[in-house]
């Protein structure tokens, strides 16, 4: 599988595919996995429900967002993969977020769901057909190809994480 071409998904997903380094997409899947857990595992339940400031999310809520929008995406490559030609839609990540109530979970059972659909997400993509990942689809509106949306997630992961490193456990504020 190769890198996609920006033509083969939506400009505000430029930012999240510039950020995957280069390799073999399942490989940075895999890692980043590995990466997230072991920098989050270790977290106490009153650091998990940390916020930055008052109105933005809790570290739960950041790793139920993970969880939710690759599902999302993971469903998005699916369709695709299988020929589905009817535009998918979008989503609400607020609304999504807040509906869940990520909060009301303890941090171990959203890090094991953010597993088992990584886990997913990595089966899909080794069963898929060779033929099948230059195809085309529509989501929200949008062009994108199957290639393109493993990028798109572990773009979007990395993102994240980013947020989460510098504003969140950098943050004076964070609890010891």
């Amino acid at each position: 599988m190769n890198r996609p071409e920006s033509n083969e998904y939506a400009d505000y997903y430029a930012t999240y595919v510039s950020m995957v380094p280069e390799g073999a997409i399942m490989d940075i899947l895999e890692m980043q996995s590995e990466d997230l857990l072991r920098r989050l595992n270790h977290l106490t339940e009153e650091q998990a429900s940390f916020r930055y400031e008052p109105e933005k999310w809790s570290i739960k809520e950041v790793i139920g967002h993970l969880t939710d929008t690759e599902r999302y995406m993971g469903y998005r490559l699916f369709c695709i993969a299988r020929g589905e030609k009817n535009n998918l839609p979008g989503h609400n990540e607020e609304d999504f977020v807040q509906e869940a109530m990520f909060d009301t979970y303890s941090l171990h059972t959203l890090l094991e769901d953010y597993t088992s659909v990584r886990n997913a997400t990595l089966q899909l993509l080794k069963n898929l057909r060779n033929d099948v990942w230059t195809n085309w689809g529509n989501a929200n509106g949008f062009p994108v190809t199957v290639q393109a949306l493993p990028f798109i997630i572990a773009g979007h992961e990395l993102h994240h994480l980013k947020i989460l490193t510098e504003r969140y456990f950098q943050n004076e504020d964070f609890p010891a």
